[in-house]
């Protein structure tokens, strides 16, 4: 069963929109893949490091809440900050009921 996350969609991308994204607590993210367009998203910072905290990251499949919609997927990648080691983007695969998936699992 996946998890839940809720997210909120963000209009504008680029440095400028991501920084404003991350003084008020949120993390930029991506949703893309399933032949469809991406879609701009923010988290809120301590839920993706609660997840990321938790075994399984790569993974565990998870239901992202965006405006109604729900997106099933796994996640790709997590840029983090050199420094501070938080995180600051995020990237996730869209998969659907029919896909077929291959990974390793540790």
């Amino acid at each position: 069963m996946a998890e839940q996350i809720k997210a909120t969609k963000r209009e504008k991308a680029g440095k400028g929109a991501s920084r404003a994204i991350r003084l008020k607590g949120s993390i930029p993210a991506v949703i893309y893949g399933d032949k469809k367009a991406p879609e701009m998203i923010s988290l809120e910072e301590k839920v993706l490091v609660a997840e990321m905290n938790k075994k399984g990251l790569w993974t565990r499949q998870y239901e992202i809440l965006v405006d109604g919609t729900k997106h099933l997927v796994l996640c790709q990648d997590i840029q983090k900050h050199p420094v501070s080691n938080r995180p600051i983007h995020a990237d996730f695969l869209r998969i659907s009921k029919n896909s077929v998936l291959t990974m390793d699992i540790p």
